[in-house]
């Protein structure tokens, strides 16, 4: 019978396991990332020194938003309905005629 040898890991695998990836390219990726997340926060009017009041104007301007978007979501639904529907009741019929035996 043969003894098992296990390999113990070197430090710096240790770490990459950790960090998924190697150090260097997983810190790429969070400045990059937090470039980006930073964007689209700051598109929202989110400000990082005063995060609280930025997320109350958020919800606010949501808020408001809201039931303007439920009206535009409307008229956009009907839109689509006027060509979405007749095409589905078309092809259902065409399908279920071609199936019969």
């Amino acid at each position: 019978m043969q003894d098992e040898v296990r390999d113990l890991p070197a430090r710096g695998d240790q770490w990459s396991r950790f960090l998924g990836g190697s150090p260097l390219g997983v810190l790429l990726r969070l400045v990059l990332m937090s470039v980006l997340v930073g964007v689209v926060l700051a598109a929202l009017g989110l400000d990082p020194w005063n995060i609280i009041a930025s997320i109350q104007r958020l919800a606010d301007w949501i808020w408001s938003l809201g039931f303007d978007a439920i009206t535009g979501l409307w008229r956009y639904f009907l839109l689509g309905a006027v060509i979405v529907i007749p095409i589905w009741l078309l092809s259902r019929l065409f399908s279920a005629g071609g199936t019969r035996r």
